[in-house]
C-alpha cells in the first residue's frame, strides 16, 4: 500500500511543478516553460495512474488536489510573492482537515 502514497506523492510533486511552470509560462508564450507544463502534468497523470490501481478514486483525488493546492499557494507564496488572504488561508486548512477525515476514517482508504 505504501508505493500507492509514493506514487500519489510524485504526481503531487510533478503538479506542482506543471501549475508553477504554466504561471512562469505567461499563457504558453514562453516555450521552454510551456513544453515543462506539458511534460510534468504528463508526469503527474501517469503517475496518478499508477496510484489508482491500489488507492480509491475519490481518496486519491481529493489527496491530490488537496494537498496539491495546498502546495501550489505556498509555491506562490515563497516563487511568486502572492500572498494568501484569511479566507484563502481558512479554506486551504478545511481542505487539509477533510483529507486527513477521509484518510483517518474512511472505510474506502485500505490501511
Amino acid at each position: 500500500m505504501w508505493r500507492y502514497y509514493l506514487f500519489l506523492a510524485g504526481a503531487i510533486v510533478c503538479e506542482i511543478a506543471g501549475t508553477s511552470a504554466l504561471k512562469a509560462s505567461r499563457g504558453f508564450t514562453v516555450p521552454a516553460w510551456a513544453v515543462m507544463t506539458a511534460a510534468a502534468y504528463a508526469g503527474s497523470f501517469w503517475l496518478l495512474g499508477l496510484t489508482l490501481k491500489g488507492m480509491s478514486l475519490g481518496v486519491a483525488y481529493a489527496i491530490w488536489a488537496g494537498v496539491g493546492t495546498v502546495l501550489t499557494v505556498l509555491v506562490g507564496l515563497v516563487v511568486f510573492k502572492e500572498r494568501p488572504d484569511f479566507p484563502a488561508l481558512l479554506g486551504m486548512g478545511l481542505i487539509i482537515v477533510g483529507v486527513a477525515v477521509m484518510n483517518l476514517f474512511s472505510k474506502t482508504v485500505s490501511h
